[in-house]
């Protein structure tokens, strides 16, 4: 069940968000930059503190890592350029997957006011989402709030999102998958492709079907 405190977070960053991008569609598409950011920011500091090292902000890529951009040395003009700079670069990014670097793909920072930028990453830095199922939650609520939305029309999934949804829950052969709000069936479809692909050696007809 989602939480209330991810309900909050997620419309004080629209609230933020508003001032400078009306349109619900490009809040949402910020605010999912944002969280997939933090998300391997999150994943970084969970396999430092088991013993290994950071894998997405490494290389040339740790000076756009959560901690640099609020170091306190660092303005908020600074930040600006940093995190405008990194989210255009991310999907070049070598240290990390093929999907991830299509979630930046095409990505850009649409503002270039520094002050809503640091309220909006400050309250995107209350996340906490080292697991992938609170960062499903989130996801959810997002396109609860765009099918809300009146003028915003019906709402189609990207499906380079779907397909990153898809591998953080990363969906078992003997798992019940269900898409309530199903429309065109693309999370299932991408749940099944990637079932097939995970099992390729080992599924039989019968399971197939």
């Amino acid at each position: 069940m989602l939480d209330t405190n991810t309900k909050k977070r997620i419309d004080d960053c629209r609230n933020i968000l508003v001032g400078k991008l009306p349109d619900p569609k490009a809040q949402i598409e910020q605010i999912t930059i944002g969280l997939i950011y933090k998300f391997m920011d999150d994943m970084d500091k969970e396999a430092i503190t088991l013993g290994g090292a950071a894998k997405f902000f490494s290389g040339d890529y740790k000076k756009y890592s959560w901690d640099s951009l609020f170091d306190t040395k660092v303005t908020a003009n600074e930040m600006l350029g940093l995190y405008s700079e990194a989210i255009v670069s991310m999907d070049k990014n070598p240290n990390i997957p093929q999907l991830f670097r299509d979630i930046f793909k095409n990505a850009y920072l649409p503002y270039r006011d520094p002050e809503t930028l640091k309220m909006f990453l400050q309250t995107i830095g209350e996340f906490e989402y080292t697991h992938s199922e609170k960062l499903g939650d989130a996801f959810e609520y997002l396109l609860s709030v765009m099918g809300s939305q009146g003028d915003a029309g019906q709402f189609r999934t990207p499906r380079h999102i779907i397909d990153f949804l898809v591998a953080v829950v990363d969906p078992g052969i003997t798992d019940t998958i269900l898409d309530p709000a199903c429309g065109t069936a693309g999370f299932l479809i991408s749940a099944f492709k990637h079932i097939i692909e995970k099992n390729k050696k080992g599924i039989t007809p019968d399971e197939r079907a």
